[in-house]
C-alpha cells in the first residue's frame, strides 16, 4: 500500500455498528415494616440460591413513603445481602430519608430491541431507527439446555424438546413448555403475562417463576416431584400441579 493510500485509509473513519440487547432485570418492592421485609428476603436468598447472583436489580419504593423506619439504610442493607440494584423508581430523590443514597440512574420503561442502525456520516442524529420486534413468535429449541445456558425469548412461547439442566436458566415473555426433565430454572409470563403457565415432563425446577412470583424446589410437593407437572398462577400463589395421565 502506498504512503498516499495509506494516509487516505487512516483518515477515513470507521463505521460504528452498534446492536440493542435485551436483559431480565428483577423488581424489588419492599413493604413496611422493613426488618420483617428484609427478613423475608433473608428467607428467599437462603431458599433460592444465586436468585439474585449477577441479576440486574431494580428497586421500587412505590410501596413505602418518605417517612417509612428504617429507610434511610434501605439500599445499603439490600447491597449487603449481594443484591445489585441497577435502578431505582417509584420513590422521590428530594426525600430526606435518601439524601445519602448513591442513587443509580433511572431506566423507563423496558422492552425487547431488535438492531440499532447509526446514521451515516452526515445524516441526521433523529434518522437512527430501532427495529421492533414482533410479537406472538414461539421459540422451538431442539436438544438439552446445558448448564450454565440462558435462554430468554420475550416475544412469547419456549417450547424445549430436551431437558433444562441444573444451573441452566429459560425466561419466557409467554409460557415454558419443556418435553423432558426440568432442572434449572423457569421464568415465565415476563412482563405480566399472569396467564403464562411452564409445563415439563419431569418438574424437578430449582426455581419457578411466573409474573413475578417464585417457588423453589421445596416448594414442589414430593409426591409431584420428578413427575409430569405443570406451574400456573392461583391468587398470586405459585402452584405446582401434576398433569392428567
Amino acid at each position: 500500500m502506498s504512503d498516499t493510500a495509506s494516509a487516505s485509509h487512516a483518515s477515513s473513519p470507521m463505521r460504528i455498528r452498534a446492536r440493542g440487547r435485551s436483559f431480565l432485570a428483577l423488581v424489588l418492592s419492599p413493604e413496611a415494616p422493613l426488618n420483617l421485609w428484609l427478613a423475608g428476603l433473608d428467607q428467599q436468598v437462603v431458599r433460592s440460591g444465586g436468585l439474585f447472583s449477577g441479576k440486574p436489580v431494580i428497586l421500587d419504593l412505590g410501596l413505602l413513603s418518605e417517612e417509612t423506619p428504617g429507610l434511610p439504610t434501605l439500599l445499603e442493607d439490600i447491597r449487603s445481602r449481594g443484591v445489585r440494584i441497577i435502578s431505582i423508581e417509584g420513590g422521590d430523590r428530594s426525600w430526606p430519608a435518601v439524601s445519602g443514597w448513591d442513587w443509580p440512574a433511572s431506566f423507563e420503561g423496558g422492552r425487547p430491541s431488535g438492531e440499532v442502525e447509526l446514521p451515516d456520516q452526515g445524516a441526521a442524529a433523529d434518522a437512527t431507527a430501532v427495529a421492533a420486534p414482533t410479537g406472538g413468535q414461539t421459540l422451538i429449541l431442539d436438544g438439552a439446555i446445558r448448564s450454565g445456558q440462558c435462554i430468554q425469548h420475550m416475544q412469547g412461547d419456549v417450547i424445549i424438546i430436551g431437558s433444562v439442566s441444573s444451573g441452566a436458566e429459560i425466561v419466557a415473555a409467554g409460557s415454558i413448555h419443556v418435553y423432558g426433565s426440568l432442572r434449572g430454572r423457569a421464568i415465565a409470563g415476563v412482563g405480566g403475562k399472569s396467564e403464562a403457565r411452564i409445563f415439563a415432563s419431569r418438574m424437578e425446577a430449582e426455581l419457578l417463576a411466573l409474573d413475578g412470583f417464585y417457588a423453589v424446589t421445596e416448594d414442589i410437593d414430593a409426591a409431584i416431584f420428578g413427575q409430569p407437572a405443570q406451574v400456573l398462577l392461583d391468587e398470586d400463589r405459585v402452584r405446582v400441579l401434576p398433569l392428567p395421565r
